[in-house]
């Protein structure tokens, strides 16, 4: 269960970041709260991972989740740069969180 909620902390991680931008500084209401209400969902989230699943991976596992998931949204939703060396090094942070996975006693 303990990866379910790592998972749902990075996907919440993924739609704080994206949001954070909108906030204008956490002026603009509206903006704010669905980015705050993202952000605790995202530590109470990981909070229950950790649980299961030792600090360190949990850790390393939901930013690469967010920094991955953030950098797709970037590419595809605001024209970011997606060059292939890029996407090389995206894919080694995943390849990181498969290997912490693979390694896992959970």
């Amino acid at each position: 269960m303990g990866w379910i909620f790592l998972l749902c902390a990075g996907i919440c991680e993924i739609f704080y970041a994206a949001t954070m931008p909108r906030t204008d500084g956490f002026t603009r209401l509206w903006p704010s709260l669905f980015c705050a209400a993202f952000i605790a969902m995202s530590m109470y989230l990981l909070s229950l991972a950790t649980r299961t699943i030792p600090v360190g991976t949990a850790y390393a596992v939901w930013v690469g989740i967010g920094a991955v998931g953030t950098a797709i949204y970037g590419m595809i939703a605001l024209g970011e740069d997606s060059s292939l060396l890029r996407m090389l090094c995206f894919g080694l942070i995943i390849a990181g969180i498969g290997g912490l996975k693979l390694l896992s006693h959970e």
